[in-house]
């Protein structure tokens, strides 16, 4: 069974101000270990996945298709 693609918007951004944009929706990159440390796997500004605090983020939820527009959005910038 194929896993949804996850989301997740930024709230805090301090000591990653390049990487990172308040406000902005990121896709998460599952990553249970990660996970296990308070971290959690984004794709940056620079179309890289690398692990940030997880209390810098809140997780969203959207229909499908806003979710297909948001990947779309992803995939074209």
């Amino acid at each position: 069974m194929k896993r949804s693609t996850q989301f997740a918007v930024c709230l805090e951004n301090a000591g990653n101000e390049a990487s990172l944009i308040r406000g902005k929706i990121y896709v998460v990159l599952p990553d249970a270990r990660a996970a296990k440390d308070d971290l959690i796997r984004i794709v940056d500004e620079d179309g890289e996945d690398y692990l940030f605090a997880a209390s810098q983020f809140e997780r969203v939820e959207f229909p499908q298709t806003v979710r297909r527009k948001l990947l779309a959005l992803q995939k074209a910038g």
